[in-house]
């Protein structure tokens, strides 16, 4: 029977088609109410890590479900997120030793920009309060995550909620800020960072960054390099640095943290998404013993007055102790790297076709950026292209004018191979089609 209460879909125009009904969700494949199989090449919003109802998270959540539904976080506890924050101790960088839990990536960043500004404020220095964040950066839809998020049709009916920030360069290597080329740079797109924390240090609390991925700015990998300058100016200039890694935790980029490609620590680290295997919201964020010294102590004002109902909910917290265990059960690593060596070779045979401006990739992720006259989110290629992947059976939701995967762990060759092929017969679609690309 269907409800006469209608359901407010998000990023979904009024006029786009009615949703697909999904009816069972099993492995990298969702089964419709229409009988089609169509695989989950985003992970559904790059959450699902081990595939859909992995038995082993089902299991734990009723198991969970039976035992303790939910109890509040404050001034109380249960012996699931207990577990599960002494796991997390085990994959974090050790520095990072304090977890702050709370209900989505939004929320884990505002929680970071919150303790960041706090933590100046609670050792002296609340002149600190200024926040750094990159172009083309995305945080989350909560009003302190949009205003670090770059300017763009997502924020543009809030900018008069939006606190001002600082914002420096991207390393966009294939748009340059800078006018260079990647082969005989320097990384030079840091040094208005450099020249912003030189001038205003003394106002600023902290730099904000997605560790080597961008990922609704367009899939963006960013040097290595480039992260180790910017640790390193925020130490130089006693700034804290601020690691989103919602996207990037969790193996996405190859290893379970993107931050330990580049051997950098932040100062504080948000992580959600993948969190819980992706069957739950969840979200943490860590610190360092430093910045959790500074809420310390009898004063109350010290005290960081944020919470939420459902934080360290033990129903989520057993889906996170689970997949974290599947991690050490099942070769995860093993298939990130076979996922991630299928798309250096998919993407080395479509770099040179006529409709590809750039092609890039980083662990599980891939990712094609077409030419076109209208790059961005709200290119015109963006619906075509998603009704043209739905229609050959695969989920892919194309950033406007850039088209990635980012699957599942569990996808199998064959599977990650059938994707990449729909993508071949994309590229031809566009060459060939009246929405053909044409600039840069």
């Amino acid at each position: 029977m269907k409800s006469k209460l209608q359901i407010w879909h998000p990023f979904t125009p009024a006029a786009d088609p009615l949703p697909i009904h999904v009816k069972r969700a099993e492995g990298v494949y969702l089964h419709t109410e229409d009988g089609r199989r169509i695989i989950d090449g985003i992970s559904s919003w790059w959450v699902n890590l081990h595939g859909h109802g992995h038995p082993a998270i089902v299991a734990a959540i009723a198991e969970q479900a039976a035992r303790i539904d939910h109890v509040l976080l404050a001034g109380f506890t249960n012996d699931t997120v207990e577990e599960l924050a002494t796991r997390l101790r085990t994959v974090l960088p050790p520095e990072l030793k304090h977890i702050f839990f709370s209900d989505d990536g939004s929320t884990a960043v505002e929680v970071a920009l919150k303790i960041a500004v706090q933590y100046w404020k609670n050792t002296g220095r609340p002149e600190k309060a200024g926040i750094v964040a990159l172009e083309h950066a995305y945080h989350g839809d909560t009003v302190g995550a949009m205003s670090v998020g770059d300017d763009s049709g997502f924020t543009e009916s809030f900018t008069s909620l939006l606190f001002p920030i600082h914002r420096v360069y991207s390393a966009y290597c294939y748009r340059c800020p800078v006018g260079k080329v990647r082969a005989t740079c320097h990384v030079d797109c840091t040094e208005k960072l450099r020249r912003l924390l030189e001038e205003k240090h003394n106002e600023i609390a902290a730099v904000i960054v997605e560790p080597l991925l961008q990922g609704a700015g367009g899939m963006i990998v960013h040097p290595v390099e480039f992260l180790q300058r910017v640790r390193q100016m925020c130490t130089d200039f006693g700034v804290l640095l601020i690691d989103d890694e919602v996207l990037t935790g969790f193996g996405r980029c190859g290893r379970m943290f993107a931050g330990e490609i580049a051997g950098v620590v932040p100062d504080l680290m948000c992580i959600s998404k993948g969190l819980t295997g992706g069957v739950l919201p969840m979200a943490a964020t860590v610190c360092t013993d430093e910045i959790h010294a500074a809420f310390q102590g009898e004063e109350s004002s010290r005290t960081f007055y944020h919470g939420h109902s459902y934080t360290g909910n033990p129903i989520a917290a057993a889906a996170a102790v689970a997949s974290l265990k599947i991690f050490k059960s099942e070769p995860a690593f093993e298939r990130i790297a076979s996922i991630a060596e299928i798309h250096r070779e998919r993407l080395a045979a479509v770099r040179e076709h006529p409709a590809v401006g750039d092609v890039r990739s980083i662990g599980t992720v891939a990712a094609i950026e077409l030419k076109a006259e209208d790059p961005g989110y709200f290119s015109k290629l963006r619906p075509k292209l998603y009704n043209f992947f739905i229609d050959r059976g695969v989920l892919l939701r194309p950033l406007g004018n850039v088209i990635y995967i980012l699957p599942p762990y569990v996808i199998t060759s064959a599977e990650l191979n059938f994707i990449h092929d729909r993508i071949a017969e994309a590229l031809d679609f566009c060459a060939g089609s009246t929405i053909a690309p044409g600039g840069s």
